[in-house]
């Protein structure tokens, strides 16, 4: 899910050494357009805190620069454009889902499950390689194997949007200076 075509999993692997490197990780690398204006969107976090603010887009900008212009992995030009997953963050990760747990979510599957392949629901952790969702009109939490899911993303709440009030706060309590960095 980090990646949708075998171009965009190349990359990763190209790239992921280089965001580790500069202290972050790769959320989600997606290769867009054509065979003219292509976009290469790379939304990236550090893993310390979930965070992303402009100077870290910058700073991590700069080194995947450094790595594709020597590499050059893609054919013509192309646009790098680096960011923050937001608040409503695509979830790629099984670790996402248990960290994002008791948020709304909406999954799209591969395949059909129960005679659909789209789900929402309120995430309710991880078991063995399977995300539990508490869905809609259901009694019972709902187990969906992670290798099925396509496509994640957290549903903007009032709920969701206090939490990253909260880490914003947070973020500002220990490094005030981050007030100028979003």
């Amino acid at each position: 899910m980090r990646g949708k075509t075998a171009e965009d999993l190349n990359l990763l692997e190209l790239l992921d050494p280089v965001a580790e490197a500069a202290g972050y990780a790769i959320v989600r690398l997606r290769l867009m357009g054509g065979d003219h204006q292509r976009r290469l969107q790379v939304m990236a976090e550090r893993p310390s805190d979930g965070d992303m603010n402009v100077e870290d887009c910058a700073r991590l900008s700069r080194a995947i620069s450094e790595v594709m212009d020597a590499a050059d992995p893609i054919a013509g030009e192309y646009t790098l454009e680096v960011s923050s997953p937001g608040v409503d963050r695509p979830l790629t990760r099984l670790a996402d889902f248990e960290t994002y747990q008791g948020h709304e979510a909406r999954i799209e599957l591969d395949r059909l499950a129960e005679g659909r392949k789209r789900f929402k629901g309120v995430l309710a952790g991880v078991d063995e390689g399977q995300v539990a969702v508490d869905l809609e009109g259901e009694d019972e939490t709902a187990l969906i194997p992670f290798a099925w899911i396509v496509e994640a993303k957290l549903v903007l709440t009032d709920q969701l949007m206090k939490r990253g009030a909260e880490v914003r706060a947070a973020r500002l309590q220990t490094d005030p200076q981050s007030q100028t960095s979003d």
